[in-house]
């Protein structure tokens, strides 16, 4: 079966797609034949080498959800999964292929008219967004600041956050128009990547999500109010600088939050059971999933170059 591996570890072009066996499902485990695979930012900062120490070497196959057919199940597993349509979350590797396996536990049945591209573009943002929402104490007005909004995560929190009563909304992202369609999401001021360009945004925020990281991360804590919460999700950008707790102990009379969040961090029944109702809420259209656009398997390498570029609204997915 053809897989994508990373064959050298930085730019995009380090992705090479080869034949590989068709894995076997472990007991517990089910196989699957993809039909759709997300791709995501987690995906390019293993691309880069960035998480070279936890044991990710070369060969490593990307992808950690996918959505598809099951087409095996592994010893322990009820052969009446076998034939049903599925969403699974594959780890932190294998998603990226013609035939995938993932823990039974961490399937889903897809019902509710929601498709498999729509199904990997929420599937493993859709629980970031809602847990980190709730490890930020979102309440009622509270003001809430979205960085880097334009990828799953932010949608689902720009969304998240409306329907959860917040007094404000607002987002960084990269140009006007993707500010418009953040609008259409919920968001209610739009901001350029430096926080600044809309002199009508609240000067500080009770909540802070951040996707993005990187060396700006400082300047955003500095935007908190007193008693704000700052949850990072991911770091799409790059580390931010080594000294920047600095920032938290100059205000410390402010009493400010900083946190780290991974969904590892919850138990799996949880992951689920939010994922399940956020799938359902898709499928009635209560809650939306964005595809910025859907490539082949083979083409792994330009949808990677599509998010370095910062091209990329919402989600691509690969398709066998």
């Amino acid at each position: 079966m053809k897989a994508v591996v990373i064959r050298t570890f930085g730019n995009p072009e380090g992705l090479e797609v080869i034949d590989v066996p068709v894995p076997v499902p472990a007991p517990g485990q089910v196989r699957i034949a993809t039909e759709a695979i997300g791709v995501g930012g987690v995906d390019a900062v293993i691309r880069r080498g960035t998480l070279a120490a936890y044991g990710i070497r070369a060969g490593h196959v990307l992808g950690s959800e996918v959505a598809g057919c099951v087409s095996a199940v592994g010893q322990g597993v009820d052969a009446s999964w076998i034939g049903r349509s599925v969403w699974a979350f594959t780890g932190l590797s294998g998603g990226y292929a013609e035939q995938a396996v993932a823990a039974v536990d961490d399937v889903l049945p897809l019902h509710h008219g929601l498709t498999g591209t729509d199904a990997v573009a929420l599937g493993g943002s859709g629980v970031v967004a809602h847990f980190a929402l709730e490890r930020a104490r979102l309440a009622p007005g509270a003001t809430v600041l979205v960085r880097g909004a334009a990828g799953s995560i932010g949608i689902t929190a720009v969304q998240l956050a409306a329907k959860g009563g917040a007094g404000a909304v607002a987002v960084t992202t990269s140009s006007p128009e993707r500010g418009t369609r953040l609008k259409e999401l919920g968001a209610t001021h739009v901001l350029n990547r430096s926080g600044e360009g809309d002199g009508d945004a609240p000067a500080g925020f009770d909540v802070v999500i951040d996707v993005v990281g990187g060396p700006q991360l400082p300047l955003f804590l500095d935007r908190l109010n007193s008693n704000g919460r700052y949850v990072a999700v991911g770091v799409v950008g790059g580390r931010p600088p080594a000294d920047f707790g600095m920032r938290l102990m100059d205000a410390f009379r402010r009493s400010l939050s900083f946190a780290t969040f991974s969904s590892d961090t919850v138990p799996g029944p949880d992951r689920q059971a939010v994922r399940s109702s956020q799938f359902a809420d898709a499928g009635l259209g209560n809650l939306r999933t964005v595809v910025h656009e859907v490539l082949p398997l083979e083409q792994a390498a330009l949808a990677h170059r599509k998010m370095d570029a910062g091209e990329v609204f919402g989600r691509v997915v690969l398709v066998p």
